[in-house]
């Protein structure tokens, strides 16, 4: 029988996903906003990104610090936010921060890199109508 195996691994799962939200919360907290980033990227979390994304913004000096913070993410995790933002962007609350992503990645970020990102065609076609 398998089902004793199959909830420890559930439970443990679980025990780790709540590992990681504390993490989370704590960088928050911390404004260790990179890493805070990287996990709620890691997590699949779009509302958190979305969140840490907000609160870098806030602080004084927010455009340059967000700037700083996309620069520095891995390629499949400026992937993620890309495909996080077109999302974002449809939406009236969150179109400037999708909007301040979207410059810094443009700014930062070679056409050639660009191209090579997945999903970036229909990133694009979804962002043109409501940018």
């Amino acid at each position: 029988d398998v089902t004793e195996i199959e909830e420890k691994e559930a439970q443990a799962k679980q025990e780790e996903q709540i590992m990681k939200e504390q993490e989370l919360s704590n960088l928050l907290h911390e404004k260790r906003y990179l890493k805070a980033l990287g996990l709620a990227i890691s997590l699949d979390r779009p509302h958190t990104v979305l969140m840490v994304i907000k609160a870098i913004l806030k602080e004084p000096e927010g455009r340059r610090h967000l700037e700083e913070n996309i620069v520095r993410l891995r390629k499949d995790q400026k992937e993620a936010v890309l495909a996080f933002l077109v999302t974002w962007n449809t939406n009236s609350r969150n179109c400037h921060e999708a909007q301040a992503v979207m410059e810094t990645l443009l700014k930062h970020e070679a056409p050639d890199n660009l191209l090579q990102f997945s999903g970036i065609k229909s990133a694009v076609e979804s962002l043109l109508p409501y940018t």
